[in-house]
């Protein structure tokens, strides 16, 4: 069977591919989705973007080991989704997830591990395998993470990073995507392990549009599940400290679910119910 080869969206100018801006990628990628499997095996313009996504990301690439081919890959596997081809900048979708592709995959060469778990916020927080030989001294004889201080309880986790999951169930008890609630949740603990600081985890990640967009959420959505999770100080009563923070101090799942001011916010900020308010607002 001789391959059918799809007319490209737009004539190239002089300037470039039409592709090389947000709505041209946006036109391309519509086009090869409705002309349905094989569209991107054998379309010249699909080839000529992979080629493009390369050169573009080549120093993104290199700077965490690998190949501008590993780099195409990756955006390849980022322009099939729905959410990249309807965003208002899909080419910063494209990018967000390029780089968080390569830099799990450059943390799980380093780990000796998967990527899907070096794209976890619980491993962000070792370092590089690294063999007892390869030191003169050994390891063991002065690194104090090799040596338990008295008293030590090895339940308590000071960077608080097994409080992702629990708090991932909530939101999934309650109606969240599992898709948008686990990167979204590993992320915000991420950040705040990073920051040490919940008020200033919450100011740095109110205005963080990466993963926002990467996600697809609106921004009543992301400060409904901030607020949420690390709290707000003009916030009263119980959700003044968040949901990480209660799970901290050693409230239980079914606690929080007994909690209606709780479930009634982490309803509210569902991007469904934040995205229809936002909606309803509009038409008001």
């Amino acid at each position: 069977m001789t391959a059918t080869l799809l007319p490209p969206t737009t004539a190239a100018d002089d300037t470039g591919p039409a592709f090389a801006d947000p709505e041209g990628l946006r036109a391309l990628l519509m086009r090869l989705h409705r002309a349905g499997p094989g569209a991107w095996r054998h379309d010249r313009e699909a080839a000529a973007l992979m080629t493009f996504a390369a050169e573009r990301y080549a120093g993104l690439a290199r700077k965490y080991g690998h190949e501008p081919a590993d780099a195409a890959v990756a955006a390849f596997e980022a322009m099939q989704n729905a959410s990249t081809r309807t965003a208002t900048d899909p080419w910063a979708v494209v990018t967000v997830a390029v780089r968080i592709t390569l830099i799990a995959e450059h943390r799980a060469h380093g780990l000796l591990t998967s990527t899907d778990r070096a794209r976890r916020a619980r491993y962000s927080v070792f370092h590089d395998a690294e063999r007892f030989c390869d030191r003169s001294v050994a390891l063991a004889d002065y690194h104090p993470a090799l040596h338990a201080p008295p008293g030590h309880d090895r339940h308590d986790d000071g960077d608080g990073v097994w409080v992702v999951e629990p708090t991932t169930r909530l939101l999934m008890l309650l109606g969240w995507s599992p898709a948008t609630t686990w990167p979204a949740v590993e992320y915000i603990c991420a950040r705040l392990t990073d920051i040490g600081d919940r008020h200033g985890a919450y100011e740095t990640l109110r205005r963080d549009k990466a993963l926002r967009a990467q996600l697809d959420l609106s921004h009543q959505a992301w400060i409904g599940l901030l607020r949420l999770t690390l709290g707000h100080r003009s916030a009263t009563g119980v959700l003044r400290h968040g949901v990480l923070a209660r799970l901290l101090v050693g409230d239980t799942l079914a606690e929080m679910l007994a909690d209606d001011h709780l479930v009634a916010t982490a309803v509210a900020a569902r991007p469904d119910r934040a995205d229809r308010g936002r909606a309803g607002d509009g038409g008001g």
